[in-house]
C-alpha cells in the first residue's frame, strides 16, 4: 500500500484526521458532486456504516484501525467542491464508514484551510471557509486574533424537527425520543429517563442505550429523508441532561453515540444543531440566546438558532500533528485491527 499523509486536528477533544486527495499519489474519487463521491466511497450495495471494500475504503480502514488509529478516530477526505462557490469538499469518515455531516470536522477543516494558507485570512478578524459536504454546503467562520486562530463558528445546513416523544423500548426502560435532522438524523433522549447520568463512569450503559435506540428506530418514517437513503436513518443518539441555565440560555451536557457504538468526545457539532432546533421548538431558546453544550469530557460548544432553521455552533480546533502512514510488507498485522 502507498504511504498516506495526514494532518490531524481535534475540536473540543474529538479527533479529525485530514487526507487531501489532491496530494501526489492520492486516488481521485469519481463523481460530479460531493454526495456522488460519498456514494462512490460507500460502494454499490453498501451503507454508510457498512461500506463496500475498495481502494479508498482501504485508506479509511488503515487510518482508523490500531496501531495507526483507534476506535474513536474520525476524519475526512478532502475532495473537489460541487462548484466554485465552495473552497473544497469533504467526505467524512469514522471507524465504521461514512457520515453525511460533521460539525466538529467542519471546524477542524476551517482551521486547517487557514493554517495551510489554502484560504487567506487576516491576522485579526474573521474569514469564511465554505465546504461542500454530502448533506449540502456548510460554512466555517474562522476567528483570528494576533495571527492565530482563536475559534471557529460552524454554520450548518437548515435543521428541522422530525418527530417528538417517540416511545422506544430499551433494556433500561421505555424512552421518549425526539428526532431531528441537522445534516444527519439524530435521536435525542433524556438520560435520566433511563436512570442514567452523563458521566464517564456511565459510558458503558450510555453506549448500550444509544445502540439499542438506534437499532429500534431503524426504518422509522421520521428518520427518512426525501433526498434518499444516503441522508436517511438515525446516525447518532444524543443522551443529554440538564445543567443550571446560564444568563445567556440553556446549559446541557450530552454524550452522542454514533455508528457502531462510537462516542463523540466533543459536544457533537451537527448534534448540537439538532438539539438547538428542538430547544427552539420548546420555546427554551429564543433570539439572542445561546445553548452552552458540554461534552462528557467537559469541553464545550455554544450554539444559537438563526432564521429558517439555520444554526450556528462555535468551538475551538487545534492541530495535533502531521503524519505519513505506511504498511511494512512484512508486518503480519497489515492494515491493523479494531478492539
Amino acid at each position: 500500500m502507498r504511504s498516506v499523509r495526514t494532518t490531524d486536528y481535534h475540536a473540543a477533544g474529538e479527533p479529525f484526521r485530514i487526507v487531501d486527495t489532491a496530494d501526489p499519489g492520492s486516488a481521485a474519487v469519481p463523481g460530479d458532486t460531493v454526495a456522488e463521491r460519498c456514494a462512490t466511497a460507500i460502494g454499490t450495495g453498501g451503507r454508510g456504516s457498512a461500506p463496500r471494500p475498495g481502494p479508498l475504503d482501504d485508506v479509511r480502514r488503515l487510518l482508523v484501525r490500531e496501531p495507526r488509529g483507534h476506535a474513536g478516530m474520525y476524519g475526512g477526505f478532502v475532495v473537489p467542491p460541487d462548484d466554485d462557490g465552495a473552497h473544497f469538499g469533504v467526505l467524512f469518515w469514522h471507524k465504521d464508514g461514512y457520515s453525511t455531516a460533521c460539525g466538529h470536522g467542519t471546524m477542524a477543516l476551517g482551521a486547517w484551510a487557514v493554517d495551510t494558507g489554502r484560504v487567506p485570512a487576516p491576522a485579526d478578524g474573521d474569514v469564511e471557509v465554505r465546504v461542500d459536504v454530502p448533506s449540502g454546503r456548510v460554512r466555517a467562520t474562522v476567528h483570528r486574533a494576533d495571527g492565530r486562530t482563536t475559534g471557529v463558528t460552524f454554520r450548518n445546513v437548515p435543521a428541522r424537527v422530525g418527530a417528538r416523544k417517540v416511545p422506544v423500548a430499551t433494556t433500561l426502560g421505555v424512552a421518549e425520543v425526539d428526532i431531528a435532522y441537522a445534516g444527519a438524523c439524530y435521536a435525542s433522549v433524556r438520560a435520566r429517563d433511563l436512570g442514567l447520568e452523563v458521566t464517564r463512569a456511565a459510558l458503558p450503559e450510555l453506549t448500550r442505550a444509544g445502540q439499542e435506540i438506534r437499532a429500534a428506530l431503524a426504518g422509522h418514517p421520521a428518520t427518512w429523508h426525501p433526498d434518499g437513503p444516503l441522508l436517511s436513518g438515525v446516525y447518532g443518539v444524543i443522551l443529554h441532561e440538564e445543567l443550571p441555565d446560564t444568563p445567556f440560555g440553556p446549559h446541557q451536557r450530552n454524550v452522542t453515540v454514533f455508528a457502531d457504538g462510537q462516542i463523540d468526545r466533543s459536544p457533537c457539532g451537527s448534534g448540537t444543531s439538532a438539539r438547538l432546533v428542538l430547544l427552539a421548538e420548546d420555546g427554551r431558546l429564543g433570539a439572542g440566546q445561546d445553548l452552552l453544550h458540554e461534552s462528557v469530557v467537559g469541553s464545550v460548544f455554544t450554539g444559537r438558532v438563526l432564521d429558517g432553521g439555520v444554526t450556528e455552533v462555535t468551538g475551538t480546533a487545534y492541530r495535533t500533528g502531521e503524519h505519513t502512514f505506511t504498511v511494512d510488507p512484512y508486518d503480519a498485522l497489515g492494515a491493523g485491527f479494531t478492539l
